[in-house]
């Protein structure tokens, strides 16, 4: 039985202050002070915190909300006159303390309010204050006041690029230059004004998009003992960015520099997508902190069991997001609204989306109306949509994700690329469907190419590097004795497990990240590479990374130097990437129809005799873009030994020549325009474990 403190006689009653407004939700300055108004079905009384300091131990005003004067419906609120942006605030809510029923109110308690744009932690904050009973005003995070149009935008814009000419970069805001080598100075390393000073590299990549790890603000604290949670997959609020990720102190500080984050990679040509948590937040199950929504309307906020004192837990942390309770359904949407109106965010990739498509129950439903409410919504009408269309509990949507806008993380493209390229038997075929844009996956649907994101590695799992290098996972450090991370890799150490001084076996792990690389830039679909991997980033074989905030995960900017030959690889495959897909674009085909339109050939080591056998490794594809120009031969080998391909012939006295050879070493591996070597013959001989890419000689203006 949980003993609940009494709670402290308030300073002040909502008698004599303004009623205030049940709407918006959150708090709401305005002339004169700031409107609050938070939704709690269940409580029976709740105090507004007004305090002077993240880490106060006690609020400098105390503020009881009047139930009859101030409660419309569920919505408790009150104005309060003088109140400014960067004020600290929460609550303390009463209600009954009876978990077989799913409430869990502990009025000791400091909490965060849902809708708080800012969030204030203290130096002292604890986790595990927050599990006990008792006060815990001093190390309780505290929810911040903010204005959102105090800003000058200058008169940026979400940027709409177009799908068919984005290339997404996965990366996590602070390892991006957190490690010493990134020469941006100790103040601004691992923050928003850090990455900013790294854009000049971002365009030098090529890359039109980044994909930034969580940035809401989250409990670090939600890990292992001893352990950080570095990745940002504990969300404690849905409209805060991450106050260590600002370099500027004050409570306003994270919201203006995520703003100036923003501005300066529009200004460079780069959409900013954030990895969004709507599936679960850091409170955990029944033994976790009350931070937030356990303490407000936990049977609202959470999927609870049939005995309601225990969590649904579809995502592997404890709680599951009720995301389609009318409430929480309004708390997402809001939230995105938000991110892209007030924030200028282009887009969003959810994790766990399949989550989203669960009922009340934890049951999937057909029609999910929390994705329809998304998908639907006109103020994100343009915004990017990504579904990493699975969750933990074995929900699989790939190629069945419900709306007209979503696209989605091809875990399949990852896993059989994976396949193929290690010599699995039966992967030839499937390589060659996820190479035209997976149309046994998305053939079905009348959707645009781009609706599949191809990858090969992403934050969860080995980077490109480890994937060659490692057989199997070493996460050691994580303290859980390796049990942790993925089992089934896919992955090749090429026949030395970790680093090796053997230059054969480093060769051929270098022509198998570009053979990765090269087929993921080069399919129909939208890329998305990981931070790194351009430059053979490594961790060292951990594929769980997740509490790991130290030079395992940061980018070791050395890289840049040691393996430029690899970032030039990269870059000229961005760089055609942005010019082939102009034409389509235009167009707007959907898979199908780019399909139908290019004449293409399957082939093997014979023309016109590709082998789809269980044992075959290697296959060719010839595809004709006639009004663009385009005559292109793609050859894929597999195999542990070099093949002879034999070549179809090229119109008039044209000839084949050389884009790209894996095998071959730098500049020779991929050629700029003009400098495509031609290739003699009327064959081509592909060297085992390699990627050709031959160009017909009038195709050569296609290359960057």
């Amino acid at each position: 039985m949980l003993e609940i403190e009494p709670m402290p006689v308030p300073s002040d009653l909502t008698h004599g202050l303004p009623r205030g407004a049940s709407s918006p939700l959150g708090a709401t300055p305005c002339r004169d002070g700031t409107n609050f108004s938070v939704f709690s079905k269940h409580a029976t009384g709740v105090d507004l915190l007004l305090f002077d300091h993240a880490d106060d131990a006690q609020p400098a005003r105390v503020i009881r909300i009047d139930p009859a004067s101030n409660r419309t419906g569920h919505y408790w609120h009150v104005f309060v006159p003088g109140v400014t942006a960067s004020q600290l605030y929460g609550y303390r809510v009463e209600g009954p303390w009876d978990p077989s029923r799913g409430m869990r109110f502990d009025p000791a308690k400091v909490l965060l309010d849902p809708y708080g744009r800012g969030v204030a932690v203290p130096d002292r904050y604890s986790r595990d204050a927050a599990k006990r009973t008792g006060n815990n005003s001093a190390t309780a995070m505290k929810s911040v006041v903010v204005e959102p149009s105090a800003y000058d935008w200058e008169g940026d814009q979400p940027l709409r690029r177009s799908s068919a000419q984005t290339i997404i970069y996965e990366m996590h805001v602070k390892g991006f230059t957190r490690h010493p080598s990134s020469g941006v100075g100790e103040r601004i390393s691992g923050t928003f004004a850090g990455l900013i000073a790294k854009i000049p590299y971002l365009q030098r990549l090529g890359i039109t998009a980044v994909e930034l790890l969580p940035v809401f603000q989250f409990d670090a604290q939600d890990c292992p003992a001893g352990k950080v949670n570095y990745w940002g997959y504990a969300p404690v609020s849905f409209f805060a960015p991450h106050q260590a990720y600002s370099s500027r102190q004050g409570p306003l500080g994270p919201v203006d520099e995520f703003r100036d984050m923003v501005k300066a990679l529009h200004r460079a040509g780069i959409e900013v997508i954030l990895d969004v948590v709507f599936n679960h937040t850091a409170e955990g199950g029944g033994d976790g902190p009350t931070l937030c929504f356990r303490g407000l309307d936990n049977t609202a906020y959470y999927i609870l069991g049939e005995d309601r004192s225990h969590y649904g837990n579809y995502t592997g942390t404890g709680n599951t997001l009720n995301a389609n309770h009318p409430v929480v359904r309004r708390m997402i949407v809001d939230s995105l609204r938000y991110w892209v109106k007030d924030m200028h965010v282009d887009g969003f990739r959810f994790d766990l989306a399949s989550i989203l498509a669960r009922d009340p129950s934890g049951q999937p439903i057909p029609n999910p109306p929390v994705l329809w409410d998304i998908d639907t919504d006109p103020a994100l009408a343009g915004t990017k949509l990504f579904a990493e269309a699975w969750d933990a509990a074995g929900l699989y949507q790939v190629g069945s994700f419900i709306g007209d806008s979503w696209k989605e993380w091809n875990g399949r493209f990852r896993d059989d690329v994976r396949a193929f390229f290690r010599g699995e038997p039966g992967s030839a075929a499937l390589m060659a469907d996820r190479l035209v844009g997976s149309p046994n996956i998305y053939g079905h649907e009348e959707r645009e190419a781009e609706q599949s994101v191809n990858f090969v590695t992403c934050h969860d799992g080995f980077t490109l590097n480890d994937l060659v290098s490692y057989n199997d996972k070493h996460n050691e450090a994580n303290g859980e004795d390796n049990r942790d991370g993925a089992d089934d890799n896919r992955s090749w150490n090429c026949g030395v497990e970790g680093p090796s001084d053997d230059p054969a076996v480093e060769t051929l792990r270098n022509r198998q990240v570009k053979n990765f690389l090269t087929v993921t830039l080069l399919s129909i679909g939208m890329p998305m590479i990981l931070m790194g991997d351009e430059v053979l980033r490594t961790q060292s074989g951990n594929n769980n990374a997740y509490c790991q905030d130290n030079e395992i995960s940061w980018f070791d900017w050395a890289l840049v130097e040691k393996h430029a030959d690899m970032l030039r690889f990269v870059t000229l495959l961005n760089a055609w990437r942005r010019m082939r897909d102009t034409a389509h674009e235009r167009r707007r085909w959907s898979l199908n129809e780019l399909i139908r339109h290019a004449d293409k050939t399957w082939h093997g080591v014979k023309v016109g005799q590709p082998d789809w056998g269980e044992h075959s490794h290697a296959f060719a594809f010839e595809a004709r873009l006639r009004r663009e120009g385009l005559h292109m031969y793609l050859i894929l080998n597999a195999y542990w030994k070099p093949l002879e391909f034999e070549l179809p012939p090229v119109g008039g006295t044209g000839s084949w020549r050389r884009w790209i050879d894996t095998a071959l070493a730098s500049p020779r591996d991929i050629s700029r325009r003009g400098t495509a070597a031609s290739v003699p013959g009327c064959t081509y001989r592909a060297a085992a474990h390699s990627v050709v890419v031959l160009v017909e000689g009038s195709g050569g203006a296609m290359l960057p």
